[in-house]
């Protein structure tokens, strides 16, 4: 019985030693993977560096204020359910529907009416330990991106003391002077797996509140136009829509203000590649708003997990969605990427007489891999590349360090994926010494590409990384 229990124990011992040895294996593995990957997309980023490129960034610019969302509104009761809102007027709303983006891990951004509220929760933030200021805004942080990779970027914001003193020293900044008091907005951000009462978050990102009633009015345009004229850009990005969403316009003034910028659009150059930066849009009016206004004149989209849905189902259904998984499997994400494409890209050729374009780039980021697809034979090259980039650029901006520390990244993406949730569809293994996979489509008139992302696991940005890859990803096809 004695020797039955050692030989029990030593047994034992021998399998635990195993199941250890065989985890080390499986981690050494993993990390030679992870290796191989960033080596390769590290040589095919070196291979293009940036030319001389003039571009043009709109619209508008703020002071971001980020805080942990955790230690602003953590220690209030969490309400007993999430709700949606449109706007917001009480604290009770705040909550309500800072928990029901928190719980999707979903980004959005929402108008305060409650101008007081703001000002008394913006106070609150502002005087917490960690609280901490930066350049906000989709256009100046794309210009900035821009600037920082060489290229010459002219930016139409109102001129604020805080940007120009905080901008990067590359961008020429283009509008009216104003104090920028007002033109504050406040990033609640939470990394992956915090709580609030019975709520937890599947992935890091940032709710976004304001009371911002100076760029939804897009006051820059008009006077930008001048300037567009003489300053003669390669590529002209538009961003900062989201500004417009449920912002309590007077009858008829938003519908004014996209005819302004429709009209500045269709007034450029058909040299000169135009691309829309599209964001969290709630409101339905708006959305049809912008596909009659906004992409008709435009030659490229970005746009992330939550927003492709949005405009797929705007498209195809006439209405939107708030939510959408954070994760989605690709073969869901290049269906939904086909059809907005061939939606809005068309066959024909663009009509200068009326500055119409037809979309001939899509640029979808996500947490787990970018993907871009473009039209061949148009303007956009270099798509490989510019894939690549853009997963790169995706670690350094969240973890907030040029040098990619593998200890501090993981990947997401399986061994291979489906092109297609259609019965038959292909399937593309990953490759570690080719992570980046480029493919053919519809006749071999459209190419599409798939960088996989070596996920940052120790965050320090979620806001502004969506803006910092889709820059990153264009400076390399225009």
């Amino acid at each position: 019985m004695a020797t039955g229990k050692v030989l029990s124990v030593f047994s034992l011992v021998i399998i635990g030693l195993a199941i250890w040895l065989n985890r080390d294996d499986g981690s050494s593995v993993l990390k030679q993977r992870l290796e191989q990957v960033l080596k390769a997309m590290l040589e095919v980023e070196e291979q293009y560096p940036v030319g001389e490129v003039r571009i043009a960034v709109g619209y508008g610019a703020c002071r971001d204020v980020f805080v942990q969302g955790a230690k602003l509104l953590g220690p209030l009761p969490p309400p007993p359910s999430p709700a949606h809102h449109s706007r917001i007027n009480s604290l009770h709303q705040l909550k309500e529907v800072y928990a029901f983006f928190f719980t999707a891990g979903s980004a959005a951004e929402r108008y305060v009416q409650n101008e007081t509220l703001f000002r008394e929760v913006l106070e609150a933030a502002e005087g917490m330990v960690g609280a901490y200021s930066a350049v906000g805004g989709n256009a100046p942080v794309m210009a900035s991106r821009f600037a920082k990779e060489g290229a010459h970027v002219v930016l139409a914001a109102k001129r604020s003391p805080y940007l120009l003193k905080k901008l990067h020293p590359g961008v020429v900044v283009a509008g009216d002077d104003t104090d920028g008091t007002r033109d504050v907005h406040l990033i609640l951000e939470y990394p992956v797996g915090d709580t609030w009462g019975p709520y937890h978050s599947p992935r890091a990102n940032r709710f976004i509140i304001h009371s911002d009633q100076s760029n939804p009015m897009l006051s820059s345009v008009e006077a930008f136009s001048a300037r567009l004229a003489t300053f003669r850009p390669h590529l002209f990005v538009v961003g900062g829509l989201q500004m417009m969403d449920n912002f309590p316009f007077p009858p008829g003034m938003r519908e004014e203000r996209l005819g302004a910028l429709s009209k500045q659009l269709a007034s450029l150059s058909p040299n000169a590649l135009i691309h829309f930066e599209m964001a969290s849009f709630t409101e339905e009016a708006l959305l049809h708003g912008l596909v009659g206004n906004v992409l008709p004149y435009s030659d490229s989209l970005g746009l992330n997990e939550q927003e492709l849905p949005n405009l797929y189902n705007m498209l195809r259904y006439g209405n939107i969605t708030l939510v959408s998984d954070y994760n989605p499997r690709v073969a869901v994400v290049l269906d939904q990427m086909r059809y907005v494409f061939r939606h809005l890209s068309g066959t024909g050729s663009s009509d200068n007489s009326t500055g119409r374009r037809h979309l001939s780039r899509l640029h979808l980021h996500t947490l787990a891999f970018q993907a871009i697809m473009v039209r061949k034979g148009s303007k956009w090259t270099n798509t490989l590349a510019a894939a690549t980039k853009a997963a790169l650029t995706a670690n350094r901006h969240v973890c907030g360090n040029a040098e990619i520390s593998l200890e501090k990244a993981k990947m997401l993406m399986d061994d291979g994926f489906t092109l297609s949730e259609e019965a038959g569809a292909g399937r593309v293994m990953f490759d570690n010494k080719r992570p980046v996979a480029c493919w053919s489509e519809e006749g071999g008139t459209v190419e599409v590409c798939i960088a996989p992302v070596l996920v940052c696991t120790s965050v320090r940005h979620t806001a502004g990384g969506g803006d910092n890859i889709s820059a990153a990803g264009l400076i390399l096809q225009v």
